[in-house]
C-alpha cells in the first residue's frame, strides 16, 4: 500500500480558525496500529527506521502470483496459454525466504499450477475495469489511500451493471465470508470506488488463488457508514499517538506491545524486548511449518 506521511513540515504552523489537516494514511497503516501499537511505532514513526527482517517465503510467493495476475491482461488473447501463465509467474519469482533452492523450485511449480488453474475460470471478455488501481477517499477527518488488486464491471440480473472490488489471497488457508464482511480495507475500497466512479459499489470479493474459492459479501449503506466511522475513530487515536511521539519520542507510552504468537512473525521483533521473547518462526513456516503444532 502507498504510505503518506503525516508529518508537518518544520516551520509551517497553523493559525487560529484554520481547519485541521486531514490525517493521511492507508488501510494497512491503520491496521498495523490495531494489531500492535509497538510495531506501528517501529514501522511508521521511528527514525531512522529500523531494518525489517528479510522477506519471507510466503511474501515472495504472493508477490509473484499478484504480478502474474496483473500482467496477464497485457497478454494478447491469442497468446493465452499454460506456458505463458507459467512464464509470468517465473518472471516475478525471487528465491528469497525459502529453506533452500529445492524448496523454492517446488513452490514455484506450485504457484504456476495454482495461477494456471485460477485463470481457467476467467473469460477473455471479462476484462477488468482496473488492475492494481490506486483509489482514495476523503472523509471529514481522514484522507485514505490504497490499492485494489482488481475492479470488475459486471452485468447484474436486472440488466444493469455493478462495480465489484476483488482482492487476491495466496495464503494456504482460504478466506471466509466473515473475514470479508468485517474487513476494513475492503469496505473502504468500495467507498472509494463509489465516490471516484460516481457509481454504487457495494460488492466485494476475496479470491483464494490456491483453491479458486471465492468469498463474496454485499455491503449495505449502513455497513459502509459504520466502516467509515471506524476508520475515523482509529485515525483520531493515531493522530493523538503520533503527536505524543513527536513530543516524547520513544519515551511515549502510547505504543505498548501486543504480545501474541504473531510476534514470532514480526518484521521488527529484534527491536522489541517483549515480542522477542516469543519464539521466532522460520522464514518459510507459512508454507511448510517446521513444527506442525
Amino acid at each position: 500500500m502507498t504510505q503518506q506521511s503525516t508529518d508537518q513540515p518544520a516551520g509551517q504552523g497553523t493559525f487560529a480558525g484554520m481547519p485541521q489537516r486531514l490525517y493521511s494514511a492507508s488501510p494497512s497503516r491503520l491496521l498495523a496500529y490495531l494489531d500492535c501499537p509497538r510495531r506501528y511505532r517501529l514501522q511508521y514513526l521511528d527514525r531512522p527506521k529500523p531494518q525489517a527482517a528479510p522477506q519471507r517465503a510466503h511474501t515472495s510467493l504472493g508477490i509473484a502470483v499478484h504480478n502474474a495476475l496483473r500482467d496477464w491482461w497485457d497478454v494478447p488473447v491469442a497468446e493465452w496459454s499454460v506456458d505463458r501463465a507459467h512464464a509470468l509467474v517465473a518472471e516475478s519469482w525471487v528465491d528469497v525466504g525459502f529453506r533452500d533452492s529445492a524448496m523454492s523450485r517446488r513452490w514455484l511449480r506450485t504457484a504456476q499450477q495454482e495461477v494456471t488453474d485460477y485463470l481457467r475460470g476467467i473469460a477473455p471478455g471479462n476484462r477488468p475495469t482496473g488492475i492494481e488501481r490506486t483509489v482514495s477517499v476523503r472523509t471529514r477527518t481522514v484522507a485514505l489511500t490504497g490499492r485494489i488488486d482488481r475492479l470488475d464491471d459486471r452485468p447484474t440480473s436486472d440488466g444493469g451493471r455493478a462495480l465489484v472490488v476483488v482482492d487476491y489471497k495466496t495464503s494456504r488457508r482460504p478466506s471466509t465470508v466473515e473475514e470479508l464482511r468485517t474487513s476494513l480495507p475492503m469496505a473502504m475500497y468500495a467507498v472509494a470506488v463509489a465516490r471516484m466512479f460516481q457509481r454504487p459499489c457495494v460488492d466485494v470479493e476475496l479470491h483464494h488463488v490456491p483453491t479458486g474459492a471465492v468469498a463474496r459479501h454485499r455491503h449495505t449503506p449502513e455497513s459502509l457508514d459504520r466502516k467509515v466511522a471506524e476508520v475515523e475513530s482509529i485515525a483520531l487515536d493515531l493522530r493523538r499517538a503520533d503527536a505524543d511521539f513527536q513530543g516524547r519520542g520513544p519515551e511515549s507510552d502510547q505504543f505498548p506491545p501486543r504480545v501474541s504468537a504473531l510476534c514470532g512473525w514480526c518484521d521488527y521483533r529484534a527491536r522489541c524486548a517483549e515480542g522477542s521473547q516469543v519464539p521466532e518462526r522460520s522464514p518459510w513456516a507459512a508454507l511448510e511449518p517446521d513444527d506442525p503444532a
